[in-house]
């Protein structure tokens, strides 16, 4: 916002260029919408997605085990990086992900082999990145063009040339063009490499586009409020810098030619009066009210508006209270988060077909957030459990749910041993 305040901050009727620039240039950002964002972030995420794998053999589940440790060969894990996409679905309205494989020997073609040694991983492709993008009469993917660009330092050669690379995926291959851009303007493009990609064989792009629903995508909800803030905030700001400097006032009936300022003196006539002005300070006190709307109102669209209130306001609930006031907003935590395993599921499919495995992916968890706790969830497990309802299999589920949640933090491969242990016991 700081960088691109010309676009936000609006320029008043006849203002002077240059008293424009000096706003542009002490322009700041009261950033209420990443605020919420990342509160989002943080308690969808509070307790990690569970992955299960059923009807997978050994090799299925040592792909999906180190896949979900290290999707991205950089040692993320698969929640983390989800992290970073739920962040930017909220602020874009979408997400992309490229399945892909580390490049072999044998070139891009190599990358349809599925080599055992090698691992999956993902790319997370900003919005803007995507320059094309194309469905069939069903909406399914069919074409994708993402563009990468680089920027060759003045100090090398071929100092000032521009290079934008694109990645071209089809249902059957892929193909990475390559165009420099010298500081002539002349254009020079070539193909890099081509051939088959890790889903070519089943006729599928390896990109998982994640569209944000309209309820969270938070930033069309409160974009337009944050705008409108921002200008009255530096209009305020503006106004109160200015009348810092308070504006000399002669009174006199002869012409005034006088220089006035701080290393300056003026002569008056006997009959000339001198004094200052400045702002009685109402517009001031409706400015600030203003912004205090304005404010409230972006927590609110985002139905937060218990986050919204007015600075030093502290107000004693209790549990009931708190669950009661934080109703709507756990439904959309739990919207968000159901968002988020379907997300996972897909990446997860996607990859188990690229190594031509099958198995069916459940991811659970995500929904259980601020109010409850885990003695709660333990405790209600103790009394459906005493029932002795005579199902081996519904105590099996159980005893698994809790133990991965209570050991949320582990490895994958920890994880699937216990789930082992629990349903060979």
């Amino acid at each position: 916002m700081k960088r691109n305040a010309e676009l936000f901050l609006s320029r008043r009727q006849k203002e002077p260029l240059e008293v424009y620039r000096e706003r542009i240039a002490s322009a700041y950002y009261e950033n209420y919408i990443g605020s919420i964002i990342d509160w989002y972030v943080s308690a969808a995420f509070r307790r990690e997605p569970v992955v299960f794998t059923h009807e997978a053999g050994d090799r299925a589940k040592r792909i999906v085990s180190r896949f979900l440790d290290n999707c991205d060969q950089r040692g993320t894990s698969l929640t983390d990086l989800f992290r970073t996409v739920v962040r930017d679905a909220m602020v874009f309205g979408e997400a992309h992900l490229i399945v892909d494989f580390p490049a072999p020997e044998g070139g891009v073609e190599g990358r349809a082999l599925g080599v055992d040694s090698d691992q999956a991983y993902l790319v997370n492709c900003a919005p803007e990145q995507i320059v094309d993008w194309g469905v069939d009469e069903l909406g399914v993917p069919e074409y994708a063009k993402v563009a990468v660009r680089t920027q060759r330092a003045s100090g090398q050669a071929g100092s000032g040339e521009r290079g934008d690379r694109f990645y071209e995926y089809t249902r059957e291959g892929m193909r990475i063009v390559d165009v420099h851009t010298d500081g002539s303007g002349n254009v020079r493009t070539e193909v890099a490499r081509e051939g088959p990609h890790c889903l070519s064989r089943h006729g599928m792009l390896p990109i998982v586009k994640l569209e944000t629903p309209p309820g969270l995508w938070m930033m069309e909800r409160a974009g337009n409020v944050q705008v409108e803030h921002f200008n009255k905030a530096n209009a305020l700001s503006w106004a109160l810098s200015m009348g810092l400097y308070a504006t000399p006032v002669v009174y006199s009936d002869r012409e005034w030619n006088q220089i006035a300022g701080e290393s300056y003196f003026i002569q008056l006539s006997p009959g000339d009066k001198f004094g200052w002005t400045e702002p009685e300070g109402k517009v001031y006190q409706i400015a600030s009210q203003n912004l205090e709307r304005l404010k409230m109102e972006i927590f609110r669209v985002c139905h937060l508006s218990g986050q919204g209130g007015a600075s030093g306001n502290t107000i004693q609930q209790s549990g009931l209270s708190k669950q009661r006031d934080f109703q709507v907003t756990q439904e959309m935590l739990r919207a968000l988060g159901a968002w988020v395993k379907k997300g996972m599921k897909r990446v997860l499919e996607h990859v188990l077909r690229a190594w031509d495995e099958s198995a069916v992916v459940i991811v659970s968890g995500m929904d259980q957030f601020d109010i409850g706790e885990f003695t709660s969830e333990l405790s209600d497990a103790e009394r459906l459990l005493a029932l002795r309802i005579g199902s081996r299999t519904l105590e099996k589920q159980i005893h698994k749910k809790l133990a991965l949640q209570f050991l949320s933090d582990m490895r994958q491969e920890v994880k699937d041993a216990i789930v082992k242990e629990i349903e060979n016991s």
